[in-house]
């Protein structure tokens, strides 16, 4: 059976595009865009390959994102069949990137082909914004795309991110926001001395203990209608030379907090250095901000998205924020409206990475049903009545 998402998919997974390394990728699909009418702009920085592609020039822009880099793919041995030769075994296509995130690349540009097909003349624009720079730093991929736009005062109407967001079955669930991401590195100072003697010294475990207890036990906040509860979690925890009667001079933490919109990255680092002052400890503190929280709430992407859902798969989805970050945590800042909608993460990043086959020609037909909700039906609908 033609399925011209199934046919792009496998060609783009072919290609061995370990971040950075785009291998190609782009190449495949601006030679598509371009047919379409799209002004193809390579946005590079520092050997980073960036995409910004565009089809007309008024609004409302609906804007296609995503990353052609996909993580390296471990012990070649342990895979059932090479993860750059794409294969369907028992309705399943394998390969590194099937779920995150090729296949969203390829369910995007066939409904952006459908639909400028069935309405070539279609209000607004169209465009896809492409990185190969999102697995890794992330920091010459999206960001600098966006840098580019918000230079030249270009607003994103609309913004869908092709992020494997299902659980269990092709649109049970989508991302409207996303945490953020605050990291710090605590060093809480001692004085080392002979552990024979420990009235010479001051060990910073014994002395950190009790406010890394209040901070462990600590509500940041309570969440809203969207958000989890923020959290705070020590990732890495460190003191002492090796010595077994040696008290340690110092102690290093590593932590991160996951916070939502109730809270900001000032409060927390206000609250986090309350709890260290009211212990009494000597420390250094440096902050890390990775990313702040977005939300898109109900409105006419989330509407159209959770539509487009009921139509081709029969289900009613859910909105979610949970996960980590995406590249979304750029975008926001010139996007009004923004959705992560994808395939199953069951297996993304895992070794034999795969998408069912028959949810790839359903993903494309949700990302044009959300097309022609924003783009045609809104605009052909009758304006109010004005009454005098």
């Amino acid at each position: 059976m033609n399925n011209p998402t199934l046919d792009l998919a496998r060609q783009i997974m072919a290609c061995p595009s370990v971040t950075p390394d785009d291998a190609g990728c782009m190449d495949i699909l601006a030679e598509r865009l371009k047919p379409l009418g799209f002004t193809l702009e390579f946005i590079n920085r520092n050997a980073t390959r960036n995409l910004w592609a565009r089809r007309g020039d008024s609004g409302p822009l609906f804007v296609f994102a995503g990353h052609t880099d996909v993580v390296p793919t471990g012990p070649l041995e342990h895979w059932t069949s090479p993860p750059f030769a794409p294969e369907i075994r028992d309705g399943l296509l394998y390969g590194r990137g099937a779920a995150d995130m090729k296949s969203s690349i390829a369910a995007a540009l066939t409904a952006c082909e459908a639909f400028i097909a069935a309405h070539p003349a279609h209000p607004g624009s169209l465009a896809f914004l492409l990185t190969s720079d999102e697995e890794g730093d992330a920091t010459d991929g999206t960001v600098a795309v966006v840098d580019a736009l918000k230079a030249r005062g270009v607003h994103l109407d609309y913004c869908i991110i092709g992020e494997p967001t299902s659980v269990n079955t092709l649109g049970d669930m989508i991302k409207n926001g996303r945490r953020g991401s605050l990291s710090g590195v605590l060093t809480v100072k001692g004085v080392q001395c002979h552990i024979a003697y420990p009235e010479k010294g001051r060990n910073p475990i014994h002395l950190a203990a009790p406010a890394l207890a209040e901070l462990a036990a600590t509500a940041w906040d309570q969440g809203n209608d969207y958000y989890q509860p923020t959290t705070w979690q020590i990732s890495n925890i460190h003191a002492g030379t090796g010595a077994t009667n040696v008290v340690p001079g110092q102690l290093d933490i590593k932590f991160n907090f996951r916070f939502s919109t109730a809270s900001t990255p000032e409060s927390l680092q206000q609250r986090l250095c309350a709890i260290l002052d009211r212990h009494g400890l000597s420390y250094d503190l440096q902050w890390t901000l990775g990313a702040r929280p977005f939300l898109t709430g109900r409105g006419p992407l989330a509407d159209a998205a959770t539509t487009a859902i009921r139509a081709v798969c029969g289900i009613d989805t859910e909105l979610s924020t949970t996960g980590g970050t995406s590249d979304g945590r750029f975008i926001a800042d010139i996007c009004s409206q923004m959705l992560e909608i994808g395939p199953s993460n069951h297996t993304s990043h895992k070794i034999d990475e795969c998408i069912a086959v028959d949810a790839l020609s359903k993903l494309s037909a949700i990302y044009q049903h959300i097309l022609v909700q924003l783009l045609v039906d809104r605009h052909e609908q009758p304006a109010p009545a004005h009454h005098k």
